[in-house]
């Protein structure tokens, strides 16, 4: 008998839940399920910032962890955020984060670097959609569905 092994776990679960490039991204949940993807298994293990930019009809045309902390922060610098948009030629950001302690809730910190990072994307006219925290088992917050945006 044949054993999956972890690794093949790991890449049928991206292949199911990533967004494929070229697709729109019409909701939260969707981005959600995309963050946690993409994380993979060390959703529980460090905080991970990832980035989503998408096209001015909202198509996914590139998604990258950009930062990698401790289990409990990760430094995150808008503007790398802003060159990495300006470089993909992107209209719009989606940026998340893990809690690897499982807690949804936003921090003070994660309003902060929200607000910074929104005041960074106006200054090159680029739109920020939203800002999602994802924990274990696949739950999330959007900033953008509690009206924090």
């Amino acid at each position: 008998m044949n054993q999956i092994s972890d690794e093949d776990l790991e890449l049928e679960y991206r292949k199911r839940f990533t967004v494929p490039e070229g697709d729109i991204i019409s909701d939260s949940a969707t981005a959600a399920k995309h963050f946690t993807a993409v994380i993979g298994e060390r959703v529980t293990e460090r905080e991970c910032f990832l980035v989503m930019l998408l096209n001015g009809r909202n198509q996914l045309i590139h998604s990258e962890i950009l930062f990698e902390g401790t289990l409990t922060s990760s430094v995150v610098y808008p503007r790398e955020i802003i060159r990495l948009a300006v470089t993909e030629n992107a209209a719009a950001v989606l940026v998340g984060h893990n809690h690897p302690s499982g807690n949804k809730k936003e921090s003070l910190e994660d309003r902060k670097i929200t607000d910074k990072i929104k005041e960074a994307l106006k200054t090159v006219d680029i739109n920020f959609h939203d800002h999602i925290i994802v924990v274990p088992g696949g739950g999330y917050t959007s900033f953008a569905d509690k009206g924090l945006m």
